[in-house]
């Protein structure tokens, strides 16, 4: 069966297409339509569809619209009641309207599709199958999914045996971990449904003294579920104004983000015990918004409730486009294949490359050996784009579209974060030869997409001053020669010249910009930013001979 997948009721529109219970395309519409996110998580833009996104996956695959046999949709409207608790009472119908309405605008947005073939598959069974059905190794074990909102739900647990889910638990909203975290995001002053991952680097920076009221308002239940009783933020910290500055932000904020993150750990391992208990599997897969918060992975990971866990990449909404495909395959009867890694986005070949540069009339040289082209251009703490290969799903830069530093230069955080325009708090990441990675740091490997974080071993604290966050951690990226061969060339080639098997490793974009995605995208970047090499495909293009005289 040839399956597409659409996620695009709340925000990240995203496609993706398996064929006979193989992944072989998926894409978020902000790559193609270059705005962050795609959309807002309003009922006013659930209409839009991730157009782009499905076309290039039905382009890539070679097939036409109207060989697809099945479009799996994910979000049941049906299960949305108007007077859900916790939806907007005024447009929440809209939203269900659209939804109702989205097998017909797909047909409009791309001819040959068979509205009749559209199936509704629940937000968080999509969720829920692209961690547990995607995931490497044996298909059976446990699945933990949590997110801001589902149609009626924010949290599923749940168990897979023979391919089969089976729920066991399920949070009914407005209680939500997701939208709590939400909240604080947005009181902070951050762009809630966008700016979470900023709040916990925040917190690294607080100690957690308003835990005991967090305590009161935020609780597991005997169920396998929680409670979140309404919070008063600015009781506990004053409001912070949207793009004041860092200025504006004081301990208070920094507190109170560190005690909703320590709060939101607790609940988590409280529910992941809880579900153990059910089942006694060893084995966790994990899905929705709430598993990209890496510190909390790695504190699940450490109390050793399961000896294996393993994170959708895209664990967001974008990845239930994914999901929902593999349930209908797996319903289906089909086998299913793991996912095959990150890597399953937009790609050129050589020809194409060059035919971008010389169109772009810029200067560019094909070396013999690029990785030790670039490693020469790292080692004297040159930044680099870096543009390989198919770009990343889901919102890490995963060694595609990345930009590379040396490690090694305690100022490389700042230089980084100014050349991309963000917030002097946040971190910036590392990616390690998977050989090297246990002398330096500490917890789960392999690591191959940047969901936990890692305390860094104190000897080489200072050796890679760069990439140690305030509280002595790295979310890392192990490389292996198997899963990448070119950045494991890059890495041995820059350890070889300076002895750290470690590269800074963070998104190729600017603030509030997509990851870069297409050769334009990264000439664009290169032009714009102060970056000191492009190496996309096999070609390098330096900054002082484009820009010389």
């Amino acid at each position: 069966m040839r399956i597409l997948g659409i996620n695009s009721i709340f925000h990240d529109p995203a496609a993706a297409l398996v064929v006979n219970g193989r992944v072989v395309a998926a894409a978020d519409e902000e790559r193609f339509s270059r705005r962050k996110h795609g959309k807002r998580p309003v009922p006013f833009s659930a209409w839009e569809l991730p157009e782009m996104a499905a076309r290039w996956c039905l382009e890539h695959a070679g097939i036409e619209a109207g060989d697809i046999d099945v479009i799996a949709y994910s979000y049941d409207p049906r299960l949305a009641a108007r007077d859900t608790p916790g939806h907007d009472q005024h447009w929440e119908q809209l939203r269900t309207l659209y939804a109702q309405r989205a097998p017909y605008f797909l047909a409009t947005a791309l001819p040959g599709i068979d509205a009749g073939s559209f199936r509704y598959v629940p937000h968080h069974i999509a969720h829920a199958a692209s961690a547990a059905l995607a995931a490497p190794g044996p298909g059976d074990g446990d699945v933990l999914v949590l997110d801001g909102r589902g149609e009626a739900h924010s949290h599923l647990s749940g168990t897979y045996r023979d391919g089969a889910l089976t729920s066991l638990s399920a949070q009914a909203l407005p209680h939500s971990l997701g939208l709590m975290y939400e909240e604080l995001t947005q009181h902070l002053g951050f762009l809630r449904s966008s700016d979470e991952y900023k709040v916990m680097a925040l917190a690294s920076y607080g100690e957690p003294r308003f835990l005991d009221e967090m305590r009161k308002r935020v609780r597991a239940t005997d169920d396998g579920g929680f409670a979140v009783d309404p919070v008063d933020w600015g009781a506990l910290a004053k409001a912070r104004k949207p793009d004041c500055g860092i200025t504006e932000m004081t301990d208070d904020h920094a507190d109170l983000a560190a005690s909703v993150q320590a709060r939101l750990e607790e609940v988590i391992l409280d529910l992941a015990a809880w579900l153990q208990g059910r089942t006694g599997s060893r084995r966790l897969s994990m899905a929705g918004g709430v598993a990209l918060n890496c510190v909390a992975n790695s504190r699940l990971a450490e109390a050793g409730i399961y000896d294996e866990i393993w994170v959708q990449p895209a664990a967001g909404d974008a990845g239930t486009a994914l999901g929902a495909a593999l349930h209908v395959a797996q319903e289906a009867g089909e086998p299913i294949e793991p996912m095959p890694g990150a890597a399953l986005g937009r790609g050129w070949d050589d020809r194409e490359l060059a035919a971008r540069l010389d169109t772009a009339r810029i200067p560019y040289e094909r070396p013999d050996d690029l990785a030790a082209v670039v490693a020469d251009a790292l080692a004297r703490n040159e930044i680099v784009a870096w543009f390989q290969g198919r770009s990343e799903w889901g919102p890490r830069a995963l060694g595609h579209r990345s930009l590379l530093a040396h490690p090694g230069h305690r100022g490389n955080l700042e230089r980084l974060n100014a050349v991309k325009g963000r917030e002097q708090f946040r971190p910036i990441a590392p990616m390690v030869a998977l050989d090297h990675a246990a002398e330096i740091f500490e917890g789960p490997l392999p690591s191959p997409y940047m969901l936990f974080v890692h305390r860094v071993r104190p000897d080489w604290r200072d050796r890679i001053a760069a990439v140690v966050h305030v509280d002595g951690t790295a979310r890392i990226q192990t490389v292996s020669p198997a899963d990448d061969p070119l950045v494991a060339d890059l890495l041995e080639a820059f350890r070889v010249r300076t002895g750290l098997p470690v590269v800074v490793n963070t998104s190729l974009n600017t603030a509030g910009r997509p990851m870069v995605d297409d050769p334009r995208d990264a000439l664009e970047c290169f032009g714009s930013a102060p970056v000191d090499l492009l190496a996309i495909g096999p070609y390098v293009v330096r900054r002082r001979e484009v820009f010389a005289g």
